[in-house]
């Protein structure tokens, strides 16, 4: 095999997904994973420390994108109001890979020690957000509150989008899941 392996990360993911879903995450080793991609245990090394990873990967990204997005929020913006244009924002990204989100979400879902992983990547987008809205000159709490309440949008919305038959974007559904948020700060979500 060549040093340099074109579309390796692409090809690692696809390969772990497909034999998480043909054999189970536990089931599933590494060698197998590099063996279906077609590539060396050494090249899965490069890119993931394990193969929970596989599933991960991106978080870095993601979480740049959103602080940039907040931080370049028109002067004045309510602090949610920027979290969820940030929100926004990454839809394209995350339409490219649909297909991926989905499995990955069903995935993660049936795994705790998964689900564990996902929500510290939640709470360090949480800490990111938080962190670039007070340098917007935000104050605690609203920082926190606004990102934490940004999470819980982008978390409510991710699942609608993975579950939507008509294939919307996620972008309409972190608008729907912040116009609800809205509603239930605003007292409108009781039952009568």
């Amino acid at each position: 095999m060549s040093r340099w392996e074109p579309n390796a990360v692409e090809r690692l993911q696809q390969a772990a997904m497909d034999l998480y879903r043909q054999r189970g995450f536990d089931e599933t080793t590494v060698a197998e994973i590099a063996a279906r991609a077609g590539l060396t245990e050494r090249t899965f090394f490069r890119y993931f420390a394990d193969k929970r990873e596989v599933l991960f990967r991106g978080s870095t990204a993601l979480q740049e994108s959103l602080t940039q997005s907040v931080a370049s929020a028109p002067e004045g913006t309510a602090p949610i109001d920027a979290v969820a244009a940030a929100l926004e924002a990454t839809s394209p990204a995350f339409e490219e890979r649909r297909d991926f989100a989905r499995q990955r979400h069903a995935l993660i879902a049936a795994h705790p020690e998964l689900q564990e992983r996902e929500l510290i990547k939640l709470a360090s987008l949480a800490t990111a957000i938080a962190e670039a809205l007070r340098r917007r000159g935000v104050t605690d709490p609203a920082a926190s509150l606004a990102s934490e309440a940004g999470i819980a949008v982008f978390k409510t919305a991710f699942e609608s989008w993975v579950r939507d038959p008509r294939r919307r974007a996620l972008s309409q559904h972190v608008r729907q899941s912040l116009k609800s948020l809205k509603a239930v700060t605003a007292g409108k979500g009781r039952r009568k």
